[in-house]
């Protein structure tokens, strides 16, 4: 994925080295990414987007979030989820069965094995 043209200044605290995000895992890229993608399919303006997120960090302060930037990339996913859900683009309980679904997978997942939707047994609902 290309970020250039993306205004990282407009973020809010986001992790840069070198003008490029820094992501400490790779759930945190793709969650990165999925903005982006979100953004340029015209689901929500930039600036909505920057304020969402915002909104998010600043809650998130507000309820004891030392703010270190370990969690960074934790409130670019609950402004994700806000987000979608306020545009519905996906209905808030579908969004909680997937993460469900996802949390039951990587249970029933033996360490260093890729964990897959459905490993537990439970059949899997469409996204």
């Amino acid at each position: 994925m290309n970020h250039a043209d993306v205004d990282l200044s407009a973020l809010p605290d986001i992790p840069v080295r070198d003008d490029s995000p820094v992501f400490r895992e790779p759930w945190e890229a793709r969650a990165f990414a999925m903005a982006v993608k979100l953004n340029e399919a015209g689901v929500f303006e930039w600036g909505e987007w920057v304020r969402t997120l915002g909104a998010e960090i600043r809650a998130a302060q507000a309820n004891g979030d030392p703010d270190l930037g370990q969690t960074y990339y934790l409130h670019w996913l609950a402004a994700l989820e806000k987000i979608v859900t306020d545009k519905q683009v996906t209905a808030r309980e579908r969004l909680l069965a997937r993460k469900d679904a996802w949390d039951r997978a990587a249970k029933a997942t033996p360490h260093g094995e890729p964990i897959e939707l459905g490993r537990d047994g439970t059949p899997v609902a469409p996204a």
